[in-house]
């Protein structure tokens, strides 16, 4: 994919997550899309705190939709975009479902530590961890528009509010 199509994609991804989760960071819009060649798999936001589900990252979500439309819960050679650097266990299930890219926008160090479960690791550690030469994550495409979203590194987040602390 090109760099046009990179923020195309999360220029998608980011319309949908305002429009799904507004712009209020304490409302969690993160929202991912899987692009398989040039067409549209599924997209999908995060909904942890509405179904009390965990498991319920935007990444996650899409993966599932994903895997129900195109049939197969591996689709290799997709890539997945997400507004927001993807977790140690969006990292894994995008692995196990085939994916070739991960693009995300804002990155660890556009957001608030709270976004991540472990602050020594990044998605990249995970990746060569498990050993895949077949997966690359690119970040950072329009990542000062996608950190707007969030709580920022200087942000004082009431601790109510804190996820993964």
């Amino acid at each position: 994919m090109s760099k046009a199509d990179d923020e195309k994609w999360m220029r998608a991804a980011f319309e949908h997550a305002v429009a799904e989760k507004g712009t209020d960071p304490s409302d969690t819009p993160i929202a991912a899309i899987l692009v398989l060649g040039d067409k549209e798999i599924a997209r999908g936001v995060n909904h942890t705190a509405e179904c009390c589900d965990a498991t319920a990252h935007a990444e996650v979500v899409t993966l599932r939709a994903g895997g129900a439309a195109y049939g197969d819960m591996r689709i290799e050679g997709a890539t997945l975009y997400s507004t927001l650097q993807p977790c140690g266990m969006c990292t894994f299930a995008s692995i196990w479902a085939g994916v070739s890219r991960i693009v995300y926008g804002a990155g660890r160090d556009d957001v608030h530590e709270m976004y991540f479960e472990d602050r020594h690791l990044s998605t990249l550690d995970f990746v060569a961890d498990a050993y895949k030469d077949d997966l690359t994550l690119e970040g950072g495409v329009l990542a000062d528009e996608c950190a707007q979203l969030y709580f920022r590194p200087w942000d004082d987040v009431p601790e109510d509010q804190q996820a993964n602390d």
